[in-house]
């Protein structure tokens, strides 16, 4: 397969945390708010809206807040969340710029929604790494759906046949995979380039005459 676009996921991939439990590990300790109860009255009701596009962040968090810590504001608490959630992937990086040289697209695949995806894209500089980013609230679509695959082969201009995606989560590689995507599951465990050659990825530039 020659390569044409490698289609990247940012969290787990991209953006790396080193708590295990992620940028709302201390969230109780430095802001006074139990991390459970942000999940279960904020993200498990509202953020498949968000995600979608079908509500704004602040639009929905900020009743929330009012609620559980009337001291916190919806600005405040993204402003905590987007700096602690923001660690790019150090090793990864040059990697993918060593793609990047040969002449293959790099493009971002990524559940976000609009806040975070232009924080990611503008603040910490990923325009620098990447020719583009597709996100779930700007396409209307999340992955797992097929919806999202087909929405970035759309927009890209990029068959499945001239790409290859990696993600950590096995049930977006899978759906990519039936989408017709070339795919992997990424763990950090290995290299780039040694997942890509395994998947028998055609990325280096071949030298005319052999």
């Amino acid at each position: 397969m020659s390569l044409r676009a490698l289609m990247v996921d940012v969290d787990g991939v991209v953006v790396v945390h080193p708590d295990p439990l992620g940028w709302s590990g201390t969230i109780e300790a430095d802001l006074g708010l139990a991390p459970d109860r942000l999940s279960s009255e904020f993200f498990r009701l509202h953020w498949d809206d968000i995600i979608h596009g079908r509500a704004g962040l602040h639009e929905r968090l900020g009743p929330v807040l009012a609620t559980l810590s009337p001291h916190l504001t919806s600005r405040q608490l993204t402003n905590y969340w987007f700096r602690l959630d923001c660690q790019l992937d150090d090793r990864l990086l040059p990697e993918l710029a060593a793609v990047r040289a040969t002449g293959v697209s790099l493009q971002l695949a990524t559940v976000q929604e609009h806040e975070r995806a232009r924080h990611l894209w503008e603040t910490v500089g990923l325009s620098r790494h990447f020719d583009a980013m597709h996100y779930s609230a700007d396409l209307g679509f999340a992955k797992p759906e097929s919806a999202f695959f087909a929405a970035i082969e759309a927009r890209s201009g990029v068959s499945p046949a001239e790409l290859f995606f990696i993600d950590d989560k096995v049930e977006n590689v899978e759906a990519a995979r039936e989408r017709g995507w070339p795919s992997a599951v990424w763990t950090g465990g290995r290299t780039l380039f040694e997942v890509m050659d395994d998947a028998g990825v055609d990325w280096r530039p071949h030298v005319q005459g052999r």
